[in-house]
Formats: structure tokens, sequence, C-alpha cells
């Protein structure tokens, strides 16, 4: 049986770190937490769970708290937690299985990132780097820090892990996720500073200025990082290219969005990239190509947003047959869309009946 260390790095992380480490504790692994300077509750919470507590003093490097941590660790299989993740779902002896048989590849595990969208709350599912062997990998990037191999460069194999976690990281008050993405933008920029080439560090500046609802900053930064000669079945190009989207549609330059057609056949299997797509068309007035957007999103199996191939296509089908007066055809959609608080609002609107 292969031994694994969780090595955590946190800061002022008491409102998650006892849920965090409460769930790793149903698990045989070595829990590893590295304080990088906490002035709240979190030493106290990680002394009660954790193997063990080790100090770091902060240097505005989260690679360097990482690697660190890498170092502390008893075992050489190693697996990457956040105080503000929450294990949903191991399946523990596959994961064994699967560091044993892929020992030079990087684990996925699928993370669960709720924030809000259109007034309820939403979820993005991503995959993200967490299981190696920090022989053969480590970190690298001020911020958004990037597993890497130790030695060599280029592409490393990867395998998708059978682990689930909640990522609650994005779901705070608007005055903490202020906070957050001002030191994320101080970070980046010194990073772009000596990697100016790099389209990752615009994406995830955009990523920053899009989570305080700066859709100016945001729409520069995407749209700097998508001039470069990106991968677009990289997943962070495909959340950049729908990140510049919508930040056009917020900026009310939907005319200039229609330039993503351009892209149509690379992102086209996406339904989170469909659904942009239809409402670009719907803000321009082409109901009926917006309405085959929306249809084709609705045929997709899968989706990164919650509801993007179900419910959000579902409203905006209703909304466009209620534009174009089809009243029963729009309650059919609306009510294809379960709880959906807009939908709900629409069937009132249309019935009279309870929005709640």
């Amino acid at each position: 049986m292969i031994p694994i260390s969780v090595c955590i790095i946190t800061k002022n992380e008491e409102a998650n770190l006892e849920n965090c480490l409460r769930l790793l504790r149903a698990y045989d692994w070595e829990i590893l937490v590295v304080d990088t300077g906490s002035t709240d509750g979190t030493r106290g919470i990680a002394e009660r769970y954790a193997d063990r507590v080790l100090d770091f003093a902060w240097c505005d490097d989260f690679s360097a708290a990482r690697n660190y941590s890498l170092s502390q660790a008893s075992h050489d299989t190693v697996l990457i937690i956040d105080s503000d993740e929450y294990i949903l779902e191991a399946d523990v002896p596959e994961i064994l299985r699967l560091a044993g048989a892929h020992p030079d590849a990087v684990g996925l595990l699928s993370r669960e990132n709720h924030y809000q969208m259109n007034g309820t709350d939403s979820v993005y599912t991503d995959l993200v780097e967490r299981l190696f062997c920090r022989k053969r990998y480590h970190y690298e990037g001020r911020i958004h820090e990037q597993v890497r191999r130790l030695t060599g460069s280029g592409d490393y194999p990867s395998y998708r892990l059978p682990l689930r976690v909640d990522h609650s990281g994005y779901s705070g008050s608007g005055e903490a996720l202020r906070a957050k993405a001002t030191r994320n933008i101080d970070l980046l920029l010194r990073d772009l500073e000596e990697h100016p080439d790099d389209p990752y560090l615009y994406f995830q500046i955009g990523q920053s200025y899009n989570m305080i609802h700066d859709d100016s900053n945001a729409c520069l930064y995407y749209g700097r990082g998508l001039a470069y000669d990106v991968d677009p079945a990289a997943e962070y190009v495909q959340m950049m290219v729908i990140g510049y989207g919508y930040a056009l549609l917020h900026l009310n330059r939907a005319e200039e969005a229609l330039g993503l057609a351009g892209v149509y056949d690379a992102f086209s299997s996406s339904a989170d990239f469909l659904d942009l797509m239809g409402l670009i068309y719907l803000r321009n007035g082409q109901y009926m190509k917006a309405l085959l957007e929306f249809v084709k999103a609705l045929s997709c199996q899968t989706a990164h947003v919650t509801g993007a191939n179900t419910f959000i296509p579902s409203y905006n089908i209703g909304l466009i047959n209620e534009m174009m007066g089809d009243r029963e055809a729009a309650l059919t959609h609306y009510r294809r869309c379960g709880d959906f608080p807009m939908a709900l609002q629409k069937i009132a609107e249309l019935t009279g009946e309870d929005a709640g």
C-alpha cells in the first residue's frame, strides 16, 4: 500500500479549516498543516486534527510555501488540499491503485467551486492537479501555482482520481472576495513582470477582476491572454474564452462579442460555450441563431457550470418563445427548469402562480 501525506498550507482559515480536517481524518493519511502566519484560531484547530503543524514565514509566494510543505511530508506521494476544500467522495483503494500504476504521472481530483450567478447558488466543476510524487514534481509560480517537473519541462502524464471535493473559496462576502482578489492581482502582476508572455497569467488576472465584477479589466486581461497562440483544449483557455465573452456582454459590447463565432469550431462541444453564443446572438437580436445554440447545449452530455446543459438553455429557450409571442411553449420550457429562480419568476408573471 502506498502511504500518502496530505499537505495543506493555511492562514487565518478558522472558518473553513475544521471542516476540511475533520473530513480528512476519516482516511488513513498523514495530515501536515503549514501555517503561514495566522492571527486567528487557525493554528489551534490544526493542532486538534493534524499529525503535524509547522510554521512558514510568509514571503508572498504560494509555491515557496507549498514546496516547503512537500519537503516536510513523511511520504513521497503527496495529496494537496486547500483549507476551504472538503472531501465529498474518495475511493481510497482505487486512488492507491492508480497512484501505484502511474508513479510518474499527476492525479487530477474533481473540484466543485461554489459561486453566485443569476441570484442563485451555482457550481463550476474543474479538474486540478493534486496527487504526485514529490521526487518528480514541485510547484512554480508566485500565485495560482502550477505543478511542474523537477527536471525537464513540457507536458506531463495525468490521470483522473476517484476523488471529489467541495470548494467554498469563491462564495464568501463581497468584502472578503475583494480582499482576496486584490491580493491575487498584486502577486500576479509581479509574476507577469517576470513572465510577460505567459497567457495563463493574463487568464488568472482576468479571473481575479471577474471575481469582483470589474468587467473592464477582466475583459482587458482575458483579451490579452487570448491574443497568444493558446491551446483550445486547455481547460483554462476554455474558461478564458467564456469569461471574455461574458465580460463583453456585461459591458454592452454584444456586437463585438459576435467575433467569438470565429473560434466556434474549437469550443462547440462545450455546453458552457454554446450557452454563451446563444446569449450573444440573443443580445444581437438574432433569435433563431440563439435558439439553435441553446438547443445544442441541451444535447451536451456534460457541463462545467451546473445547469449549462439543463435549466440554463431551457430558460433561454422559454425566453425566446415568450419574446416571439408563444406563451404556452415558453411555459413548457420554463417548467423544465425545476427550481431555477428566474424561471419560477417567469412562470409567476405568465400565470399568476406563486413564484416560491
